[in-house]
């Protein structure tokens, strides 16, 4: 029409299309999957002589965004990377140089993204934890027993091997004692044999009564339900009154067993 202003209309924002946006996210997250399982040394451009230290793992955050909705995998993933970690070219690591905290954190990670996992456990208390080094195998034993806590019921196979350790190669029964007391009371479905191994640091720790008493608790309680369990624990059990009967024993005063 003439004189009319003609009209303009503003230009529609079209969206990427659909398989522009699945290339961005895809390069998103291999980005970020790249730049976790990269050593750190070889990020900062350091020569391939000297060793690179251990990374602090990504935000667990930023993991959850890089598994593109397979977490499992991506947990499998870290659990190889971590334990191919050591093998640098040229040179392979000893477990005692490494960090022992990222370490952890590395661990934990994976077992953040697959909590049903037992991969973390086991390695944390058969693998690291058998480093030279006791403050180091500690440090593993603590992630074990806090992850223990966790899930009792899933995860007691892994204490009870701390406690073993914490028994037979650091030589601290109170911390041996500590985890199987966790065991017994918090793994309710954990094997009886499992259960007893109170009884065991009790014994090695010379408290004979709190033993005894532990013994005759969990043969009342009914929680030992295999027959020959039951008459192990009552031949210990007589075992424990006779040598608590013998002279020269020491007797310390027993603490509840709680």
């Amino acid at each position: 029409m003439a004189g009319s202003t003609p009209t303009t209309t503003p230009p529609r924002r079209r969206a990427a299309p659909t398989p522009l946006q699945l290339l961005l996210v895809c390069a998103l997250a291999a980005q970020l999957a790249w730049h976790t399982l990269q050593p750190f040394g070889a990020r900062a451009g350091h020569g391939a002589q000297a060793a690179p230290p251990l990374p602090p793992p990504m935000p667990l955050a930023g993991l959850r965004l890089a598994s593109l909705g397979e977490p499992l995998a991506l947990s499998k993933l870290l659990m190889l990377h971590l334990q191919s970690f050591d093998d640098q070219p040229g040179q392979r690591l000893a477990w005692r140089t490494l960090d022992y905290g990222r370490l952890a954190a590395w661990l934990e990670r994976a077992l953040d993204l697959d909590p049903r996992g037992q991969y973390p456990l086991l390695a944390a208390s058969q693998v690291y934890s058998a480093v030279n080094d006791a403050a180091r195998s500690r440090q593993m034993l603590d992630l074990v027993y806090r992850e223990f806590l966790r899930d009792p019921q899933r995860r007691w196979p892994w204490l009870a091997h701390a406690a073993l350790v914490a028994r037979h190669r650091l030589h601290d029964l109170p911390l041996a004692r500590r985890y199987a007391t966790a065991i017994r009371t918090q793994a309710t479905q954990a094997p009886d044999w499992a259960r007893e191994l109170e009884v065991f640091a009790l014994e090695g720790m010379n408290e004979l009564d709190s033993a005894r008493k532990l013994i005759g608790a969990l043969l009342s309680s009914g929680q030992i339900t295999d027959p020959g369990e039951a008459r192990f624990l009552a031949g210990r059990l007589e075992a424990l009154q006779q040598r608590a009967s013998s002279p020269g024993v020491d007797r310390p005063a027993a603490g509840l067993v709680r």
